[in-house]
């Protein structure tokens, strides 16, 4: 074989041959393609599922309450990150969505939308894909909470003479960025924005509500940061600054509040899917998750307890994200193929490619041969879709038999 043939992996060597001697190529075979998948039973594992009906109960349920609060909700794509999903938070046409990526602005801007908040501290960097995606016509709001993003903003705006909404990011609760409500550069900031056309209003997030457990502390933490925005839009609005928008939310504190007086608009985005740790919290019910894992029985070790599958951490993610409340669900619970939770078995380890389930308190492990397929439910719904390409897409209210039938794939936006 020569050098040139080494560079050409993909070429046969009867191709190659024929290349090398100056004759017509044959034409390549055909790539073996696998025929296309009708049930959770066809796919080779792991792969993700999500249950379409229970997605849209939960959109359903939210959506009630924020009409009851009289406020806007702008669903967070951030979850599921899929064009397909969003078209079910508002059906007919594209609505007010937030992003945590640029990517994720792209894109769904090419599916229509034109009513986005990136809700990420913004890096003056990107503000050419900022000012790209709004010479397209997109309403695109970027945070910041320092007079340097916020001068970056003012700038960039003038050099494009076009206005970028910018919106500053207040800290309700210690979590994460933000000003205080009271902090000093708030109007300073607030200012620079105004004088250039850029001031669009106050957003915050109540991150320690992911550690509320009881309704009340939820409900509090609801209260915080309505209280939070409100008094910083307050605060603008007395320097003679306009304060068009005041966004709050969490997936906890959005089906918690009570009162949003004051705000005009409500954010949430995991409740889409949910997963153990809203259910650990009490947000939702294990019957509302929508997104599992498939992955196949291909060990056993009973000297251990142990019962190994496909699907490690690759397809679950790291996260651990009930490990600090009550009950540890450990990687995840794990259900048949049908959906119908196997009592007591949770998948307790994972390394890349193996999971390792095991029998809570002692019981005896069930009988799941080589070959088994189950679904694993997620700690944290974001952190495991990101380990996967898409989803397939089952129904939950039509009878499923021993395997769901595939009523559609959903990709998922990726990058940043």
């Amino acid at each position: 074989m020569t050098a040139a043939d080494r560079r050409l992996p993909h070429i046969t060597e009867g191709r190659a041959a024929a290349l090398a001697d100056g004759d017509p190529a044959p034409p390549e075979a055909p790539a073996p393609t696998a025929p296309p998948a009708r049930t959770l039973a066809d796919p080779d594992t792991p792969f993700a599922v999500v249950d379409v009906h229970r997605v849209r109960r939960n959109i359903a349920r939210l959506a009630r309450h924020a009409e009851r609060l009289g406020v806007t909700l702008r669903p967070h794509v951030k979850t599921a990150k899929s064009l397909d999903a969003a078209a079910l938070l508002h059906p007919g046409t594209p609505g007010p969505v937030t992003v945590s990526t640029l990517a994720e602005a792209e894109a769904f801007a090419d599916g229509g939308h034109t009513d986005i908040t990136y809700a990420v501290g913004i890096d003056p960097h990107k503000l050419p894909r900022v000012v790209a995606l709004r010479r397209r016509g997109v309403t695109l709001r970027v945070l910041l909470d320092s007079a340097g993003q916020a001068r970056a903003v003012a700038e960039a705006a003038r050099e494009a003479g076009i206005a970028l909404p910018a919106q500053v990011e207040i800290d309700c609760d210690g979590h994460r960025g933000g000003l205080r409500p009271d902090a000093p550069e708030l109007a300073g900031i607030g200012r620079v924005l105004h004088d250039a056309g850029c001031l669009d209003g106050v957003l915050t997030h109540a991150g320690e509500s992911y550690f509320a457990h009881t309704p009340e502390e939820r409900r509090l933490a609801a209260e915080r940061e309505r209280d939070a925005a409100v008094a910083a839009a307050g605060r603008l609005r007395a320097a003679g600054l306009p304060v068009p928008v005041v966004s709050v939310g969490s997936t906890p504190t959005a089906h918690a509040a009570e009162d949003l007086t004051g705000v005009s608009e409500l954010r949430a985005g995991n409740y889409v899917f949910f997963d153990l740790v809203m259910a650990g919290l009490g947000v939702c019910e294990l019957d509302d998750l929508a997104l599992s894992v498939v992955v196949t029985v291909i060990g056993h070790r009973p000297e251990y307890g142990w019962i190994i599958t496909d699907g490690g951490w690759m397809a679950m993610s790291r996260d651990r994200g009930t490990s600090a409340q009550p009950q540890d669900q450990g990687y995840g619970l794990v259900a048949g193929l049908d959906g119908r939770l196997v009592p007591g078995l949770v998948m307790t380890a994972a390394s890349q490619e193996h999971g390792t389930l095991t029998a809570r308190d002692g019981a005896p492990l069930p009988d799941l041969p080589i070959g088994t397929r189950l679904r694993v439910l997620p700690n944290h719904a974001c952190a495991t879709a990101a380990q996967h390409r898409g989803y397939h897409v089952v129904d939950g209210s039509r009878p499923a038999g021993p395997a769901p039938g595939i009523q559609a794939v959903w990709n998922r936006v990726t990058g940043w």
